[in-house]
């Protein structure tokens, strides 16, 4: 198998980029950091020595030695960019929300097809500890026939937040639908595929907002399987996050995935504790046997870890392995986010 690194640039080094980006390009053997974008400060090399900083995504993008870019820059500008990188004969890695509609991305597909380069996804929360652990008791039988899930996302955040792509209502991609939506629809699609029926609701409440701070979504799949997703930005004291239901019991569990918190902190993936959710956490599996006896235990949660993302990725490159986050899972996902409130 070949195993020559995959030099990687990424368009923005701001939060997105040194916290959910950086550490893993860095600390994977597979992949060498080579270059970032920095328009104003360097800040960059005080973390990563050897990294190459460029002025502009031109720049980076005319860097013959770079193999995989990843685009991280505002919502609107993902699509720019990443015909422009694919032009430039990289492949590519997108930030959510992929994209604004579905004829970019149906773009993207054809330019991805004619220069032979991949385009990949960045959905890194089918990586929360939280999440994988709802998704082995759901394909492990434990619940038998699965009649309703809830999945939701709460925040507080009253103020509005200072990035104007995600507050201006005049970027199509801005908004807590086009936030939080792609995680919670990502869940449901792994875990279900394409819903059969979808209705969409939000509503604005923060004081000055011009964007949608909460949303509902009701998804109908075959068999009579209800999922309800949710995010909102004003709920002070957060609901579990993973409700699930079936015919031989229940699974709820909150959302306790601690990477965020950690890189944010400084820590590294390779650290030991990384990824491990605090005790206390553990996910609640309440099951009924055929005679009618109730069981109640409390499962923790296996080590969260978005490594495995950029493993997927070079596996995909280097032994062409399928990557699990497919063109279809976010034509769906796309399709759930333009979609009209109150039914689609």
């Amino acid at each position: 198998m070949e195993t020559k690194q995959i030099n990687t640039g990424i368009l923005s080094f701001g939060m997105s980029g040194r916290v959910f980006h950086a550490p893993f390009i860095h600390s994977n053997p597979y992949f060498n950091l080579s270059a970032v974008v920095e328009r104003t400060k360097k800040a960059a090399h005080e973390i990563y020595a050897n990294v190459k900083s460029y002025d502009s995504v031109a720049r980076l993008l005319a860097d013959d030695s770079i193999e995989l870019v990843i685009v991280n820059t505002p919502n609107h500008t993902h699509f720019q960019f990443a015909s422009e990188a694919l032009l430039a004969g990289k492949h590519v890695l997108l930030e959510k929300p992929a994209v604004e509609n579905l004829e970019q991305l149906a773009q993207l597909s054809i330019l991805s097809g004619q220069t032979g380069k991949k385009l990949f996804f960045y959905q890194n929360r089918r990586f929360d500890s939280h999440f994988m652990l709802v998704k082995s008791i759901i394909e492990g039988g434990h619940l038998g026939k699965l009649t309703e899930v809830h999945i939701r996302f709460d925040r507080y955040k009253m103020e509005l937040g200072q990035k104007d792509f995600k507050e201006n209502s005049q970027y199509a991609s801005s908004g807590l639908v086009y936030d939080l939506g792609p995680h919670v629809i990502d869940q449901a699609i792994s875990l279900f595929g394409k819903p059969l029926k979808a209705n969409k609701t939000t509503a604005i409440n923060r004081e000055g907002s011009q964007v949608p701070d909460y949303f509902h979504y009701q998804l109908q799949y075959g068999d009579n399987l209800q999922v309800f997703l949710t995010a909102n930005l004003l709920v002070a004291d957060p609901q579990t996050a993973f409700v699930v239901h079936g015919t031989k019991g229940s699974f709820t569990k909150t959302m306790a995935d601690v990477q965020e918190e950690q890189l944010i902190a400084g820590m590294q993936p390779s650290d030991n504790l990384y990824g491990f959710e605090q005790k206390g956490n553990e996910g609640k599996l309440v099951t009924i046997a055929s005679d009618g006896t109730k069981e109640t235990r409390l499962i923790p949660a296996e080590k969260g870890d978005y490594s495995l993302l950029f493993n997927a990725i070079h596996d995909n490159l280097r032994n062409d392995i399928a990557y699990p986050i497919t063109l279809d899972h976010i034509k769906w996902q796309i399709e759930l986010l333009q979609a009209k409130d109150f039914g689609c």
